[in-house]
């Protein structure tokens, strides 16, 4: 039967459509949740006489949608899970905790409903998703799952550099290394200096 859309409905339309659906699907669902109704001669000469109205609205509403993709594709939000052996989650990152970071980590309120996440999140590492923000509008982010707890890796400023430019502009320049690189150095500068130290010295005389 043939029914007018109310509201948004995912995959078939938004306010002021016509489309066809069977009678069971409008009668059990569209028409007491409010999401259309039927598209009767008197409905139909109604929303034509709406038809500036209903579009000035679905203009607002893809202009909000355009705002929001903006915000969200292309960027990264991180989430924090306990791992276990080889990388491995225990449970998964679901899409509750995709939409508490990205309203903490972006500014960005989403339905948990419209991520789309293309399986279960169950290992750490970059996992790509889709929020479905408006009929066609869908935004592309990164999920970065990491360790619960991870800190970042240390390091120690082992020389500060003054100098000039090749611009004529003083510039200070601060080298930091983390413990395991500032080992491996000093080990390499003292393989050094014993090479040297064996170079320099005197060979005895053969007897």
């Amino acid at each position: 039967m043939k029914v007018i859309l109310l509201q948004e409905l995912k995959g078939r339309g938004g306010e002021g459509d016509v489309i066809e659906v069977t009678r069971g699907f409008a009668v059990n669902y569209l028409f007491p949740r409010k999401i259309a109704i039927e598209g009767t001669k008197g409905n139909l000469k109604q929303l034509e006489m709406r038809s500036h109205n209903i579009k000035a609205r679905e203009d607002l509403r893809l202009g909000e949608a355009q705002s929001v993709f903006d915000k969200l594709d292309g960027k990264t939000v991180k989430v924090e899970a306990k791992v276990g052996e080889e990388g491995r989650l225990f449970g998964s990152v679901t899409t509750t905790h995709i939409e508490a970071a990205i309203a903490d980590q972006l500014g960005v309120e989403v339905d948990r409903r419209k991520i789309e996440t293309h399986g279960a999140i169950k290992e750490i590492g970059p996992h790509v998703i889709n929020v479905a923000i408006y009929r066609d509008v869908k935004a592309e982010l990164t999920v970065n799952v990491a360790a619960e707890g991870h800190a970042a890796v240390p390091t120690t400023v082992v020389e500060v550099v003054e100098g000039v430019g090749a611009d004529g502009e003083p510039f200070v320049e601060v080298v930091e290394e983390t413990p395991e690189q500032v080992e491996e150095d000093t080990a390499v500068e003292e393989a050094a200096e014993d090479i040297a130290e064996a170079a320099e010295a005197p060979t005895e005389a053969a007897e």
